[in-house]
């Protein structure tokens, strides 16, 4: 609680929101884990997809991170039978788990079946790092909801992905210095 006057209900601290989109069959680790810790460093909460690949490895380095004050929070996705969450889902490293009732992903991610809705309008800012169709479908919803939006590449940071969010209208940052003080001017939430 950040301040409590009597007679008043205490006022809460809201912390930012960065949520972490990318690869759900490869690590990407070079990108994922440095961004992890920055994102805890900051005292931000980190939002992924809560599955494999980049959002595993973005949330172990955000858990293991010491003194950090925000949590890791993971959207999972339904199986197409209503059976619960599929395998692989929650990763070890989330704190809270947001089940959901939505299975679509990947090339429908788009489509108003799919958690990925939940992961952008959930998200103060979206990071995207290297992955695939569904990758692709948390830019595109991004962009569509005006969500702030960095895509996170190797240099030269012009893979046909970053090329192609570039042109929509997403921020490319190759380094990762100059992404954190982007996100710590995308995400400041004033105090009440």
């Amino acid at each position: 609680m950040a301040d409590q006057r009597p007679g008043q209900v205490p006022v809460v601290e809201r912390r930012p929101i960065v949520g972490v989109m990318g690869s759900g069959a490869e690590s990407h680790e070079d990108l994922a884990a440095p961004l992890g810790r920055a994102i805890a460093g900051n005292g931000w909460h980190l939002l992924t997809g809560a599955g494999r690949g980049t959002m595993t490895a973005t949330s172990r380095a955000f858990a293991e991170t010491e003194g950090r004050e925000g949590l890791c929070l993971g959207v999972v996705p339904s199986q197409q039978d209503g059976d619960g969450s599929p395998d692989g889902y929650p990763n070890p490293w989330v704190e809270v788990v947001i089940r959901t009732h939505l299975p679509l992903s990947g090339a429908s991610g788009t489509g108003p079946f799919s958690r990925n809705h939940i992961n952008v309008l959930s998200a103060d800012a979206v990071v995207a790092l290297p992955g695939s169709a569904g990758t692709w479908s948390e830019i595109e919803l991004s962009l569509r909801y005006g969500r702030p939006l960095a895509v996170f590449d190797r240099p030269p940071g012009d893979s046909d992905q970053s090329t192609a969010a570039a042109a929509a209208g997403a921020r490319v940052f190759t380094d990762l210095d100059q992404l954190v003080d982007w996100l710590r001017r995308t995400v400041t939430i004033p105090l009440r």
